[in-house]
């Protein structure tokens, strides 16, 4: 099956793209709190419904030629705003192919139901019962879990090998930390207060695709008492996964699921109001993670989750029971049904 990957923002009117590719992360960077009202209204209210609407309708009709052109089987969406377009797309012309949308959180927002998508797939039966409540055709809900690569599974590689092989101390805890692809997060200050947990570790940053949040975090590597690796984008985040104690990081929606696969405790950081505080929520309740509500609170917070062993163990098994390391593959075959079907119908 051949795929191929579009940019839906490229497509919405200019207005929309630059909301979304500029003041959507100078918003989120800056005053969160507004974000986190809006995401909230949002779900609410009404007022925004003609907006979004015409956003919805501009960015269908500019998709009809390449759809034209490309004739797809079948439309994945990965976020809410191309689920939208699409389901005005579906409303517009009657050779729409069917469309699945894979919901990439632990809670799902109203902006991501409507009623001619074919088919979800979603994390939990909490989304699924939201989604019924509003309406949506139980049926078309697939609760198979958050798309991960399968290597994050957990593996029988032993621990000492596999940090043999990335070049990581036997003798310390692991403290994975990652701020997104993005390098959100104050990760320098973070490494800093991590002086403060009373073990011996050591801490493997992943800076993301930014640059200065590289620099900045191996400034601050230099001024901590205790071994710091820093990684840009790395492509085998599965291996350090496996090969930590614990992941600090900011509460996303994919991170946090592969974390689930790879079966490491979650210590979470400075969530985005709205879906990542909700993210954190449901983490929590499990039992899989625990928050660190400041950077102060971080070192207690890792230090009761490298050493205290019944916590870790219950850590660990909550996300043995809530992790879907075959939810991709699963997706995929709802995926490839759809597509069949699509192309025994147009034969």
């Amino acid at each position: 099956m051949r795929t191929q990957v579009v940019d839906s923002y490229k497509y919405a009117a200019l207005v929309v793209s630059s909301v979304v590719s500029q003041g959507y992360l100078q918003m989120v960077k800056t005053i969160p709190q507004m974000y986190g009202y809006i995401y909230d209204r949002a779900e609410r209210a009404t007022e925004v419904g003609p907006f979004r609407t015409w956003a919805h309708q501009f960015t269908a009709g500019n998709l009809r030629a390449l759809f034209k052109r490309e004739r797809p089987d079948v439309v994945v969406c990965t976020h809410a705003f191309p689920a939208g377009a699409m389901a005005e797309y579906k409303r517009l012309y009657d050779d729409s192919p069917p469309v699945v949308g894979i919901v990439t959180d632990f809670a799902v927002h109203a902006f991501w139901m409507h009623d001619n998508i074919e088919a979800y797939c979603v994390a939990t039966d909490a989304i699924r019962d939201a989604m019924v409540a509003r309406g949506i055709d139980p049926a078309r809900i697939n609760v198979c879990g958050i798309p991960v690569d399968p290597r994050f599974a957990r593996t029988d590689e032993a621990t000492e090998v596999l940090r043999e092989r990335l070049g990581l101390p036997a003798d310390r805890s692991i403290a994975l930390m990652m701020g997104g692809g993005l390098g959100f997060g104050p990760l320098e200050r973070m490494l800093l207060a991590m002086q403060n947990v009373g073990a011996q570790i050591a801490a493997v940053v992943i800076a993301g695709r930014n640059a200065r949040v590289e620099r900045r975090v191996v400034a601050a590597a230099e001024g901590v008492g205790y071994p710091v690796r820093v990684l840009r984008f790395v492509e085998n985040v599965y291996d350090y996964m496996h090969a930590a104690d614990a992941l600090v990081t900011k509460p996303g929606g994919l991170s946090t699921a592969e974390a689930l696969a790879a079966q490491v405790p979650l210590v979470l950081s400075k969530p985005l109001p709205g879906q990542e505080e909700r993210n954190v929520r449901v983490l929590t309740d499990w039992g899989a993670a625990a928050r660190a509500r400041s950077v102060e609170e971080l070192p207690g917070v890792l230090m009761s989750v490298l050493t205290d062993s019944r916590r870790r163990k219950r850590m660990i098994a909550a996300a043995r029971r809530y992790g879907r390391p075959d939810a991709a593959r699963d997706a995929a075959k709802l995926i490839a049904r759809l597509a069949t079907a699509t192309k025994e119908v147009v034969a």
